[in-house]
């Protein structure tokens, strides 16, 4: 364990509280990704959530929907976070984060998710990145010059045949394009990514081409070109993003 990790407990819903809680305007980037991420998940899929932002959109699972979380440490069935006081440091995901069991969770080893993921077993597969490039090209999991820990089972869920959605914000920090021609950093996988979720748009990689599929409110597509170092076309069915 690296963290005890705890829900947060729920805000009161005060006077004006609603019509915020459901205004778009008002959400962070990252809120932003989130939400729009969690519309890929579907009923009964088997789903790997990456650390982070794709982790976060598992509490925006619509009720009553009913899909399985695997985390690639030995957990298939993975619940929500822990209530203060009641962390278990036996019970954590791939992140090392305190999580729960649900009554359906199953334990194994570490080998045995491995084998789950490469015989194919995993529907969908949300992680983040540094870079992608307009094929596809996969780079989230080193900088060259700065430690790590390790590359972490990304390589083997990009490679297994699930649907792999990146989440990232567009751009880097420093206002760097992160959607490249060509990838950077050291790959994780060529030619892996299916959907690209920013918050800003989202892209589809269709025939090694990008795909502009839907866009942010107030976001237009000479915005997106120029935070987009790769070149792109625009679907005739382009879409304001829901979230």
């Amino acid at each position: 364990i690296e963290r005890i990790t705890v829900a947060k407990k729920k805000k009161s819903e005060g006077h004006g509280s609603s019509a915020e809680h459901h205004n778009p305007e008002s959400y962070s980037s990252r809120e932003k990704i989130v939400r729009r991420a969690a519309l890929e998940l579907q009923e009964g899929m088997y789903v790997n959530l990456g650390i982070g932002i794709p982790t976060l959109a598992s509490n925006h699972i619509p009720p009553g929907m009913s899909l399985e979380l695997q985390s690639e440490n030995g957990l298939l069935g993975m619940g929500p976070y822990p209530e203060e006081g009641h962390a278990d440091a036996d019970l954590i995901n791939a992140g090392k984060e305190t999580v729960t069991l649900l009554p359906s969770s199953s334990i194994f080893s570490s080998s045995s998710s491995f084998a789950m993921i490469r015989g194919g077993h995993v529907d969908l597969t949300i992680l983040g990145a540094l870079q992608v490039a307009h094929n596809g090209d996969l780079a989230n999991w080193i900088i060259p010059g700065k430690m790590v820990k390790g590359m972490g089972g990304a390589m083997d869920l990009v490679s297994s045949g699930s649907r792999v959605v990146v989440t990232m914000e567009h751009c880097a920090k420093n206002g760097a394009p992160k959607i490249l021609e060509a990838c950077t950093l050291p790959l994780t996988g060529q030619g892996v990514v299916d959907r690209i979720i920013t918050d800003l748009a989202v892209f589809d990689v269709v025939n090694s081409e990008l795909v502009l599929k839907e866009i942010a409110p107030n976001v237009t597509v000479d915005d997106i070109r120029a935070k987009t170092e790769a070149k792109f076309f625009v679907s005739d069915n382009l879409k304001t993003i829901e979230y």
